[in-house]
This record gives C-alpha cells, structure tokens and sequence, in this order.
C-alpha cells in the first residue's frame, strides 16, 4: 500500500502524520520529563506493553523485559517506581527517528518509529542505554490519539537490569 492510500485510510479513523508524530513527541517528553503519572494517559484503555529484544521480536516469542497489559497495569507499574523499587536516580533523554505509517487494520493505523536513549544518572554520568524501533498500533480513543499498542524492539539482546523507567 503506498503512503497516498495509507494517509487516507489513516484520515477516515480520524488520524494522520500529524497526530501520530504528536503522540509519539508526547509520549518520549512524557518519559524525559518524568511525568510518568501521564503516561497511562497515552495508551487506550485497552491496551498492551511490551519491551523486547530483536530476535525475541523475530522468533515470535513474546517474552521481554516489561510487559504490562492495560492501561491499570501501566499504572501500577508508575505506582511500583516511585514508591516500591529501588534504584539508584536516573532519567532519559530519547531522539526519536522516522516516523512512517506502515497501514491500518480495523480501527488502528500501524506506525514504526526509531529510537536512542541516553541514561543520564544523578551524579551526571551518561551512556548510550537502548536503541531500537517502536512498532504500535494507535487508535482514535475518547476524540485523542492513543497507543492500543506499543511494542519496544530493542536492538540489543543485552540490556542493563536497571530497566524501572519505560522506554
């Protein structure tokens, strides 16, 4: 399908470009400004989760570092950060790359986005933590742009175990 007939499939769900590259903008500031009680708010009531390696993604095994399947759970999982975990103070700062919409189905349209993320720890140190790509299914919920989906492919089969923040 070429992108001439996706914007339009994508504009009679009530999406385009636009919105799509604002959610996606919204959802990284989210992160990086450690709003992450807004976070849920991106996500559709129905929704899931999930951050995995790129051969688990491949092989079509589900199973990855996080993985929360509602909006509730997404909440939960803000709620364990900031009053169950311990970790050692951190944040991110992502850079996100081309946002392209790959089709729709139904009620959703298919986006595929690139990602880096830099942990920046409490004493300043820095390092390159994850690249990757955001594959989601965003859905029109309530008149606003939501993920009903969001799977975070990570390029790297090794990742740090300090993994509290999503990504």
């Amino acid at each position: 399908m070429d992108a001439e007939a996706i914007d339009a499939e994508a504009g009679a769900l009530g999406l385009s470009q636009r919105k799509v590259e604002d959610l996606l903008a919204r959802y990284v500031h989210t992160i990086d400004d450690d709003r992450l009680e807004d976070w849920p708010d991106l996500f559709a009531a129905a929704c899931s989760y999930n951050v995995l390696p790129a051969n688990n993604h491949e092989g079509g095994m589900p199973i990855g570092y996080m993985y929360c399947a509602s909006q509730g759970m997404l909440r939960d999982r803000v709620t364990a950060l900031r009053k169950a975990n311990i970790y050692e103070p951190h944040r991110y700062r992502h850079m996100l790359g081309a946002v392209r919409m790959l089709g729709t189905e139904a009620d959703a349209v298919r986006v595929q986005s690139s990602f880096t993320v830099t942990r920046i720890m409490e004493a300043g140190g820095m390092t390159l933590f994850a690249t990757g790509k955001y594959l989601d299914r965003v859905v029109v919920e309530n008149g606003h742009p939501r993920f009903r989906e969001k799977l975070v492919v990570l390029d790297s089969e090794c990742l740090d175990s300090l993994l509290v923040i999503p990504l």
